[in-house]
């Protein structure tokens, strides 16, 4: 179902130029949309785009504002990514199908179970004993609450997810299929060449507006429990060791892993497959590049890399040797350094 430009900027703010009946069918990039579509370029080096881009109308930032009124119609907007991103929650939410809440009658609930008002819950959902759910939650099919776990009001639970014993999800949260919270954490003590468990005795605490991808996992603290802040967004299949704790607004590409009692501060990001190592601490408003091992605390914020450069493997395997001499070399220099300095010493007048 389309809607008009009209109604887009009634919604969403915005200064319109142009055709304010225009209809927009769908939400499209610059490269493949079409005439009935709405599209938007972020900055003004992609200002090239504006004039061969096919779509009928565009989110662009005043300083491509002449140059979008010369082609058609646009909004202008400040920042047109984030007018981009309201844009598709709206979007959506205009064309979602309403459907009523239901209780699916396969789905196992105990008795002790306490369900809030317009809760959905799907079939083959487990919901175990003294388990909350607050109101409008939606719960998926074939989704484990153990026991006395709570799910906030307005949070979405897709299909498998799995909340561990007195694990809470707090409000409006978005846990993508296959989750996991509250897996014991990895904690072993050596004992005459075997591994002995250490049980895993906290929780796992996840804030309000979170938004958790698919197969990305949690594991609950030993004693106290691990700590997801506000607003916090995490990718698929990332790993958050044991009595981790990270700040609100921090964000997670794909194939992190954080490993136990890493401390990890607001407003971060970290690049897809990097690694924190245990027991480090970063700031707030650190930037981890994507592939970086962290092997030290961060105390100050910024952006940090620590990746050995791509190149051909021959080239790679040969600087690689070259690197692993790096501490002999430096020796040598040194000596060679220090001889140099004595004969200088030598050779000056008395």
């Amino acid at each position: 179902m389309s809607r008009t430009l009209g109604a887009i900027v009634e919604a969403l703010g915005g200064q319109l130029l142009g055709d304010s009946q225009l209809h927009i069918d769908r939400l499209a990039p610059l490269a493949t949309a079409a005439p009935s579509d709405l599209s938007f370029v972020a900055q003004a080096k992609y200002a090239s785009q504006v004039t061969t881009t096919l779509a009928g109308a565009l989110i662009v930032p005043p300083a491509l504002q002449e140059a979008a009124v010369l082609r058609g119609a646009c909004i202008v907007s400040e920042d047109p990514y984030l007018y981009f991103a309201r844009l598709t929650q709206w979007w959506r939410e205009q064309h979602r199908t309403t459907e009523p809440a239901v209780i699916d009658p396969l789905a196992s609930i105990h008795p002790t179970a306490v369900i809030g008002p317009d809760v959905s819950i799907a079939a083959f959902a487990v919901v175990g004993e003294g388990v909350h759910i607050g109101a409008g939650a939606h719960i998926g099919p074939q989704v484990v609450l153990s026991a006395n776990s709570r799910v906030g009001a307005g949070s979405l639970l897709y299909a498998r997810v799995t909340v561990g014993e007195r694990c809470t999800v707090g409000q409006r949260c978005i846990l993508h299929p296959g989750v996991v919270l509250g897996a014991d954490g990895f904690g072993f003590a050596p004992h005459r060449g075997e591994w002995v468990k250490i049980e895993q005795l906290g929780a796992v605490r996840i804030g309000d507006d979170v938004e958790i991808g698919a197969n990305t996992c949690i594991d609950r603290g030993a004693l106290d429990d691990t700590v997801i802040g506000n607003g916090v967004k995490l990718d698929n299949l990332i790993q958050i060791g044991h009595n981790v704790r990270v700040g609100d607004h921090t964000a997670m590409a794909g194939c992190v892993g954080v490993a136990g009692t890493a401390v990890i501060g607001s407003h971060c990001t970290i690049g897809g497959g990097a690694i924190v190592l245990g027991h480090l601490t970063l700031a707030d408003g650190v930037n981890i590049s994507a592939a970086t091992v962290v092997t030290r605390s961060i105390s100050k914020p910024g952006h940090y890399t620590g990746m050995f450069p791509i190149d051909d493997n021959a080239s790679w395997e040969k600087n690689a040797a070259s690197l692993k001499q790096l501490n002999r070399l430096r020796e040598r220099l040194r000596a060679v350094e220090q001889s140099l300095d004595n004969a200088s010493k030598d050779t000056r007048p008395p």
